[in-house]
């Protein structure tokens, strides 16, 4: 049995809230405490936890974890809290220093390649491919064609034993001006880098400008450059269709990770049919008409 300890939130402050989650820093400066939205389930939380732990061990730059936590309504994970003051991702700084965005996306292109090269602990974290599977296998409502693609794509994609962050973006750096820590390593897990750099890709060429702006502070045309100084340092220098294989590559991760994101977060959520004919778009898959 999985134990949560209670927590009052009159000791602490609200401080952010993500597409799963709110944020809180304890009034005496020393913790931040993670609350998932109700619809992410109790074994979103534990997991992220037990990951944070091994991620923690293995000497990755990242805030200690400290408990399995509750408000009474729902559940979440507490971690030493980093820099109680002057820190900021670097997704803030690229909205608040614009002169910022070339030399901190080249940066972040250096330590996501350290990371990436970075042998995992394989007994005790997951591969992304039987991460992917595992939430995706339990979702009832992705149509077979979509399915078929997914399924396509994480079977195809070599096998890695090197790290992932999972949820890798600049807003998950963050800095209090001297030393850098990643957050949210909930989905930290072992494999190809491609499976980290899908999304980078996704937020630079898809994310709608008012999401963008909403999650991480700064526009879509600041994403997309972002990305070009991003795939420049990590890759070098790619032909043009060394590129449009790459594009192609990362439209079918992205789709996967997209429906893996919804099913392990959202998985109660009917999947609207809008966004199922964005999903078929992004992979070149015919519209299918309502009927």
């Amino acid at each position: 049995m999985i134990n949560y300890e209670t927590i009052n939130l009159d000791d602490y402050d609200l401080r952010g809230e993500g597409s799963t989650a709110q944020t809180y820093h304890s009034k005496d400066g020393q913790r931040l405490a993670k609350l998932y939205f109700n619809q992410v389930g109790g074994e979103a939380a534990a997991s992220e936890f037990r990951i944070a732990e091994v991620v923690y061990r293995m000497g990755i730059p990242t805030p200690r974890p400290i408990r399995l936590i509750t408000d009474g309504k729902r559940i979440g994970t507490e971690f030493e809290l980093f820099a109680p003051v002057n820190k900021r991702s670097f997704a803030r700084i690229f909205s608040e220093e614009p002169d910022q965005v070339e030399p901190l996306s080249r940066e972040f292109a250096q330590r996501a390649r350290q990371l990436h090269q970075t042998p995992a602990d394989t007994t005790c974290l997951p591969s992304m491919k039987s991460l992917l599977k595992h939430w995706i296998d339990r979702c009832q409502q992705i149509p077979s064609d979509i399915l078929d693609v997914v399924t396509r794509t994480i079977d195809e994609t070599p096998d890695q034993t090197t790290c992932l962050h999972g949820d890798l973006h600049v807003g998950n750096i963050i800095t209090d001006g001297q030393r850098r820590v990643w957050i949210d390593m909930g989905d930290f897990a072992y494999g190809v880098p491609e499976w980290d750099i899908c999304m980078i890709f996704y937020m630079a060429n898809y994310i709608p400008e008012e999401r963008c702006r909403l999650l991480y502070h700064i526009g879509t045309d600041t994403m997309h450059r972002h990305w070009q100084y991003f795939v420049s340092e990590y890759y070098g220098q790619m032909t043009p269709q060394e590129y449009r294989d790459m594009e192609l590559m990362m439209r079918r991760m992205a789709v996967t990770k997209i429906i893996f994101r919804r099913a392990k977060y959202e998985n109660s959520t009917p999947f609207e049919e809008p966004f199922l004919q964005f999903i078929r778009n992004m992979i070149g898959l015919p519209s299918i008409a309502k009927t």
